[in-house]
C-alpha cells in the first residue's frame, strides 16, 4: 500500500519537480514519512512547519461555515449581503461562494499595490457576471471569512483558535508569518507568507495565510472522520456543473482540497482513510500547469494505494 505512494514521491524528488515532502497516511493509523530535503541540503524531518496556502480554506473559513450552517445562524441559500451588509450586490449566495459557482469575476486591478483597506474595498465591490460558471477563486472565501468575522464580531485568528485549533488540540497551527516554517521561495526569510492577498489581509484572509504541521493536521481530519458534523459531506452541494460540497473538492467518496505551495489533504468517510502531504515545491521553481498534472498523478496513486 504505502510503498507505491512512497515510490511516485521519491520519483517526482528525482525530477526535481520538489525537493522534498512531509507525508501522513490514514488507514486505522497515522503513519508518517519524511522524504527528500527542504531546499537541497536540509533534510525533511518532523514536526516541519508549512505555508497551507489555500488549504486554510478548509482548515479555517470552510470548518466555520459548515458549524454555522448547522446551527442555523446561516442558511445556505441567503445572499452573502444578508450576513456582510457591505458587500455591494445581493445576487451571491453562501452556497455559490462554498461551491466557487459564485460569478465573481476575481480581476482587481493593481491588486498588489492595495493596502488592507483598499484590497478589501475592491473585494466589496467586485464585479459579478450574470453566468456563473466553475471557477475557483480566492475571493469567495475572502468573502466568506468577512462574513464570519462580521457574526462573530472579532478577526479571523481569534475565531479559528477559539473554534478549532485550541478544542481540537492543534497548537501549531496559525496565521503567518511563522519564523520557523519552511521557506516557500528561495532566498527568501522563512515565515514568508507566500499569497500575495494573505500576506496584505493577514488574520483577516479567509482563502490562505495558515501555518500548520503533520500532527495538527492529522488532529484536524480525524475530527472530519469521526465527528457529527461531517457526516453529510459526501454529497454534492454545488448547483453548477462541477460537483462540490462544502468548501472541499469532491472525488467521488474523497474530498479533497489543495494549496499553491505544494500542499493537499484528502479524508474518505465511508472508507474511514485520509492522506496529507506537505511540500514547498514552488521553493526552486514554480511553474503552475505542470504541478497540477504532477499533483494529480500522486493523488490517484494514494487513492489508489489507500
Amino acid at each position: 500500500m504505502t510503498d507505491k505512494i512512497l515510490t511516485k514521491i521519491q520519483s517526482q524528488i528525482k525530477e526535481n519537480i520538489y525537493h522534498g515532502a512531509s507525508l501522513s497516511l490514514y488507514d486505522g493509523k497515522w503513519t508518517r514519512h519524511y522524504l527528500g530535503t527542504i531546499d537541497g541540503k536540509n533534510p525533511v524531518k518532523n514536526d516541519l512547519i508549512y505555508d497551507l496556502a489555500s488549504v486554510s480554506k478548509v482548515v479555517g473559513v470552510g470548518t466555520i461555515m459548515i458549524f454555522l450552517l448547522q446551527t442555523g445562524q446561516v442558511e445556505l441559500d441567503r445572499p452573502l449581503k444578508d450576513y456582510y451588509p457591505a458587500f455591494h450586490s445581493n445576487q451571491v449566495t453562501i452556497r455559490e461562494l462554498l461551491t466557487h459557482h459564485s460569478g465573481i469575476n476575481p480581476f482587481i486591478a493593481n491588486r498588489d499595490q492595495l493596502n488592507a483597506k483598499e484590497l478589501i474595498e475592491a473585494i466589496n465591490h467586485i464585479t459579478i457576471s450574470t453566468d456563473k460558471p466553475f471557477l475557483y477563486t480566492d475571493i469567495n472565501f475572502i468573502l466568506l471569512g468577512f462574513l464570519i468575522e462580521e457574526i462573530y464580531g472579532q478577526d479571523l485568528a481569534t475565531i479559528f483558535q477559539k473554534e478549532i485549533f485550541s478544542p481540537w488540540q492543534m497548537p501549531n497551527t496559525s496565521f503567518g508569518p511563522i519564523s520557523q516554517a519552511v521557506p516557500t521561495v528561495k532566498n527568501v526569510t522563512d515565515g514568508y507568507v507566500h499569497d500575495p492577498k494573505a500576506r496584505v489581509l493577514k488574520e483577516h484572509a479567509g482563502s490562505a495565510g495558515l501555518f500548520s504541521n503533520l500532527a495538527d493536521l492529522e488532529q484536524f481530519l480525524e475530527h472530519y472522520l469521526q465527528d457529527e458534523f461531517a457526516k453529510q459531506l459526501d454529497q454534492n452541494y454545488s448547483l453548477g456543473e462541477k460537483e462540490r460540497s462544502l468548501a472541499w473538492d469532491l472525488q467521488g467518496d474523497w474530498l479533497l482540497h489543495t494549496g499553491y505551495t505544494g500542499t493537499f489533504i484528502l479524508f474518505n468517510r465511508k472508507q474511514h482513510k485520509a492522506a496529507i502531504f506537505l511540500t514547498n515545491r514552488t521553493y526552486e521553481k514554480d511553474e503552475r500547469e505542470q504541478w497540477i498534472l504532477d499533483r494529480n498523478d500522486l493523488i490517484a496513486v494514494i487513492k489508489d494505494s489507500l
